[in-house]
């Protein structure tokens, strides 16, 4: 702007020093929780004034204070502002702080200065185009605002005359507060008292129990260190389905992965395994979606992972624990996961390797769900006296993981699921002969560690389906067995 614009008009704003005078006000609103009911007899309070008040039935509350004379006869004075030619200049007795700011029409801050002692402030510098403008001076607890027009005459008002006196306001600000019992504390920052408020409190979240290791039922999420990362995977393709070769301490391994369309750096996203049957492949995993979990996830809530087993015939070996740490670390540092929902899931081999994975992997796992398992494998970990989130699904006439084997499995999880291994003698009930399938909750593992037993007729397939219908009830029963957590 031309500074020749501005003129040597001068202001002075003095604080009295005997005295000056509380500005009077009435505070008034109302005080809801986030569905919209009131909320009866929450403390209301000022902290600087120290005033309160309580809402009534419908949430209401006043806060009223009358103009009175505040004494300050021995105080020295607050402070003494000017402004010449656009230069505002402050003095005061004391060390207080100086806030300077100016404001365009629009409420757009074009400066937000903060000096001490004595000084001056060039608002010219800030001001770009003639019109009006605001200024607000705090010098310590005590404020003024006025306004000044930059259109070839520089004129600033208090509420008068350019040039009249004025007395800085003090206290017309404070902090408010709000408590409620089952409610998070609210406080606001109160620029102006005399006005009324419509506040919402937010209930208070229990607090999540600790445990030695795993979580209760749907707690909040747990971010890995990938959180906040702008990894970018080296994807080759076979077709449009994507895979990494992923290099571990053995070698390198190719892994189908699936990421969200819509994913988000900051969203913690489950973590769902899909293991490769013998005969089988990551890839004809990944062509199934997951044993058809990602066709459910509509709302894209979950990364999904095939790694290629060791060859055809014999994929899971006791290397193949240490590839799927190796793995878990890479996604988990890497990407934004939910470290407490991690699943893994698998038919035939790819059942009885991620069965094996419940056995000792109870700290980074939050459930398995096995299709056609046993409790066998070409290698098992020893197991550890941990719960684990498990479901089988069994066909009544598999020959190959005969449903013995797959009872024994189930077993061995009613064991560490439950005080002194007592939901063993929870009878289980199975589907009928050539019936609708049967998914059966045990009532006495602990909560933490739900089991779910799902039986019907049928050999060793992984997608039964019940009579009569085209599409395998099993990815269901899944996704909603993965959702109690």
């Amino acid at each position: 702007m031309n500074h020749a614009l501005w003129t040597g008009v001068s202001v002075g704003v003095i604080m009295a020093l005997s005295a000056v005078t509380a500005n009077a006000f009435t505070l008034t609103g109302k005080v809801s929780d986030d569905n919209g009911k009131a909320v009866q007899d929450a403390d209301v309070s000022l902290v600087q004034k120290g005033l309160n008040a309580k809402t009534d039935a419908s949430g209401a509350f006043t806060i009223h204070q009358d103009e009175e004379p505040l004494a300050l006869a021995n105080k020295a004075s607050v402070g003494f502002l000017s402004v010449n030619n656009g230069v505002l200049s402050f003095s005061q007795g004391q060390n207080s702080p100086v806030q300077v700011q100016i404001f365009d029409v629009f409420g757009n801050r074009l400066l937000n200065e903060t000096l001490y002692g004595a000084g001056t402030v060039d608002m010219k510098s800030s001001v770009k185009a003639q019109g009006k403008y605001f200024a607000r001076v705090r010098v310590g607890s005590a404020s003024q605002t006025f306004q000044f027009v930059a259109d070839g005459s520089f004129n600033a008002t208090f509420g008068a005359k350019s040039g009249a006196k004025a007395f800085l306001k003090v206290g017309d600000s404070d902090d408010l507060r709000v408590v409620a019992d089952g409610f998070d504390t609210l406080n606001v920052k109160l620029d102006n008292l005399d006005t009324n408020l419509a506040l919402t409190l937010k209930k208070t979240a229990p607090p999540q129990l600790q445990y030695e290791y795993g979580w209760g039922l749907k707690n909040d999420p747990v971010p890995t260190r990938g959180c906040g990362k702008d990894t970018k995977l080296d994807y080759k393709y076979r077709g449009d389905k994507p895979y990494i070769d992923f290099r571990w301490s053995k070698g390198v391994r190719t892994v189908r992965i699936d990421m969200p369309k819509s994913y988000d750096k900051n969203k913690p996203y489950k973590l769902i395994f899909g293991m490769q049957c013998m005969g089988g492949s990551g890839s004809a995993v990944q062509d199934e979606g997951y044993h058809g979990l990602k066709w459910i996830d509509k709302n894209e809530t979950a990364i999904f992972v095939a790694p290629e087993g060791n060859g055809k015939q014999l994929p899971w070996g006791q290397d193949d624990y240490l590839l799927f740490d190796e793995l878990l670390a890479y996604l988990e540092g890497n990407f934004c996961i939910d470290s407490s929902r991690v699943f893994s899931t698998g038919f035939s081999y790819g059942a009885m390797f991620s069965n094996g994975l419940s056995w000792n992997h109870q700290d980074v796992l939050r459930a398995v769900a096995v299709y056609e398992t046993a409790e066998r494998n070409i290698w098992l970990p020893q197991r550890k006296k941990m719960g684990i989130g498990w479901m089988g699904v069994l066909g009544l006439d598999d020959g190959m993981c005969t449903p013995e084997m797959g009872r024994n499995a189930r077993d061995i999880i009613l064991t560490l699921n439950s005080e002194g291994g007592k939901a063993k003698n929870e009878r289980a009930e199975e589907a009928q002969r050539n019936a609708p399938h049967k998914c059966y909750d045990y009532t006495t593992v602990e909560e933490r560690f739900p089991v779910r037993w799902c039986t019907q007729s049928g050999g060793h397939i992984w997608d039964h389906k019940d009579p009569g219908q085209q599409q395998s009830w099993v990815p269901q029963a899944t996704w909603e067995f993965f959702e109690k957590f």
